[in-house]
C-alpha cells in the first residue's frame, strides 16, 4: 500500500512538475524573442500562471496523503562515466552521463552548506523585524519605487517630445529659396520707379530722380515751427538743382 501511494504521489509530482518546467520554458522564449512586443500584463500573467503551479506543487506535498519524501533514500545503483542515451532522453539532453561528478548535485536533497546558513540568517532577521517596522519599510519602498516609475514615464515623455520636436519641419524651402534668389539675383524685385518723381535722369545715375521725387515731397508737406523756417531753404536747393538734374 505504501509503495502504491509512494507511485501515484511521484506521478502526480511529475506532472506538475513538467507543467512548471514548459511555463517556465514559454516565459523565458517571451523574454529572449519578443522581449520587444512584450508588456507589462503578460510579464503579470505569467507570473500569477507560474505562481498558481508552485502553489499546487506545495499543495500535493503538504497533502495528507502524501508520504514524507524526506524519509525516502535515494541510492545510485549504477556509475558510469559512458554516455548513457536512456538519461539523455529522459532528462532531455541535460544529463548525457550519470557518473561520480554529477551525481551529488542531481541527487541532492538540501542545498549547500553555505546557502543554508544565508538562509537561516535571513530568516533570523526577518524574524526581529517588529510588524510596524516592516510596514513602515514597504511604505518607503513602494514610495521609493512610485518616484522611480514617475521619473522614467517623464524622460520617456520627453524623450518622445523631442524626438517630434527634431522632426518637425519650421521653415519652408521654397521661401528660403525665393529670398536667396531675391536677394543675390534680385528676382521678382519691381524696376517701377516711385509715383511723383520728375526731371530727367542720366544713364548710369539711377538714384537722382529719387533724389528730386524726395526733395520735391518735402517742399510740399507743411510744416509749422522750425520745419517751416526750413522749408524755403529746400525749395531754394530744389531750384538751384532742376537745373542741374544728375548731380
Amino acid at each position: 500500500r505504501e509503495e502504491k501511494q509512494l507511485e501515484l504521489t511521484l506521478e502526480a509530482l511529475i506532472s506538475q512538475v513538467a507543467d512548471l518546467k514548459n511555463s517556465l520554458v514559454s516565459f523565458i522564449y517571451k523574454l529572449e524573442n519578443e522581449y520587444d512586443r512584450l508588456t507589462w500584463p503578460s510579464v503579470l500573467d505569467s507570473f500569477a500562471l507560474l505562481s498558481g503551479q508552485l502553489n499546487t506543487l506545495n499543495k500535493v506535498l503538504k497533502h495528507e496523503k502524501t508520504p514524507l519524501l524526506r524519509n525516502q533514500v535515494i541510492i545510485p545503483l549504477v556509475l558510469s562515466p559512458d554516455r548513457d542515451e536512456e538519461i539523455m532522453r529522459q532528462t532531455e539532453g541535460r544529463v548525457p552521463v550519470f557518473s561520480h561528478e554529477v551525481v551529488p548535485d542531481h541527487l541532492r536533497t538540501k542545498p549547500d552548506p553555505e546557502v543554508e546558513e544565508q538562509e537561516k540568517q535571513l530568516i533570523t532577521d526577518a524574524a526581529r523585524i517588529s510588524p510596524d517596522v516592516a510596514q513602515k519599510q514597504i511604505q518607503s519602498l513602494n514610495k521609493m519605487c512610485s518616484n522611480l516609475l514617475e521619473k522614467i514615464s517623464k524622460e520617456e515623455r520627453e524623450s518622445e517630445s523631442g524626438g517630434l520636436r527634431q522632426n518637425k519641419q519650421t521653415f519652408n524651402p521654397a521661401d528660403t529659396n525665393a529670398l536667396v534668389a531675391a536677394v543675390a539675383f534680385g528676382k521678382g524685385l519691381s524696376n517701377r520707379r516711385p509715383p511723383g518723381s520728375g526731371g530727367s535722369v542720366q544713364s548710369g545715375q539711377p538714384g537722382a530722380g529719387a533724389i528730386i521725387a524726395g526733395a520735391s515731397g518735402m517742399q510740399q508737406v507743411p510744416m509749422s515751427g522750425a520745419a517751416a523756417q526750413q522749408q524755403p531753404m529746400l525749395a531754394g536747393v530744389q531750384m538751384a538743382q532742376a537745373g542741374q538734374p544728375g548731380k
